[in-house]
């Protein structure tokens, strides 16, 4: 990925305006995540916010669905930059997904991409019976910023007492608030730069008294108990590799199940790379896998 960013000439896109930003990582997303089959594909809406939904081929009636939430630091991101990744994961683990398009920073800062969130898992349990899904199989995941949300949607849901069976948390960003070691390793040439994550907190939270709130923060967090069990999927060259594996560990301690995975050769963004190459599709491949089991059983 870093190689075809040379290649194509493409900028990275902290050094643009954050419109140019958006349209620049839309683009990027679309050149590494190929064509991926799918069986049927539609566009909704859900509490207010865009979503699509994605079905696989040969599911029908009653079955599994995950909740899912993209990256792009609160800041970029949209349905269109994580369509090939859903389409794969729907597609290989045999369940449904409905893509949350939740409103971005500097439009709307904290807590609206958090309180959308929660909404748009709300509102799914109440529309199970349309989408024929399991209640006792929904799940919520995301990626980065993704998985910020996603982990703070099922400490909530643990809170309401509302059905969640598993959290599929890929490299998640836990703690605004910190630096770590894997930050100072990783600040420039692996893709999420410092300047990318100084730019996505200074947008999304430009009140430093809020980045340990633990709607930014979960692993500020009070853990809540009967959390949904957790995936966590780290990667070794990724600035926030540290705090998704403390957040496993923190999870652990809580009594949470959880199974963490750290794919030593990858960086940031590999997720979206099941177009290219090999490693970064077979790591998404086995997160695929995870998430059916979590949920098919």
């Amino acid at each position: 990925m870093l190689r075809l960013q040379k290649v194509a000439r493409e900028p990275a896109v902290e050094s643009l305006p954050i419109p140019a930003g958006r349209r620049a990582l839309a683009r990027q997303s679309a050149l590494v995540g190929g064509r991926q089959p799918i069986g049927r594909v539609r566009d909704d809406v859900v509490a207010g916010v865009p979503a699509r939904l994605y079905e696989p081929s040969g599911v029908g009636g009653v079955a599994p669905l995950l909740v899912f939430f993209h990256g792009g630091g609160f800041i970029y991101g949209d349905l269109d930059s994580h369509d090939a990744v859903c389409r794969f994961l729907a597609e290989r683990a045999g369940v449904r997904i409905v893509s949350v398009d939740y409103r971005l920073a500097p439009e709307a800062r904290f807590p609206a991409a958090y309180d959308e969130c929660v909404n748009a898992y709300a509102e799914v349990l109440k529309r199970a019976d349309e989408w024929q899904a399991d209640p006792d199989r929904i799940g919520v995941g995301g990626d980065s910023a993704g998985g910020n949300l996603a982990a703070g949607v099922a400490i909530e849901a643990a809170q309401q007492g509302w059905p969640c069976a598993l959290q599929l948390l890929v490299y998640p960003m836990t703690d605004a608030a910190s630096d770590t070691r894997s930050k100072r390793l990783f600040s420039e040439g692996f893709y999420l730069t410092r300047r990318f994550r100084e730019l996505a907190t200074d947008t999304y939270t430009p009140d430093p008294a809020t980045r340990t709130d633990p709607r930014v923060s979960p692993l500020l967090a009070d853990l809540p108990p009967d959390l949904a069990p957790a995936f966590v999927v780290t990667a070794g060259f990724d600035p926030l590799r540290d705090e998704g594996e403390a957040y496993a560990e923190r999870l652990r301690g809580a009594g949470v199940a959880v199974e963490a995975v750290r794919h030593p050769h990858l960086i940031h963004g590999f997720l979206n790379m099941v177009g290219v190459g090999s490693s970064a599709r077979a790591a998404v491949a086995g997160i695929a896998d995870a998430l059916r089991a979590g949920l098919v059983r």
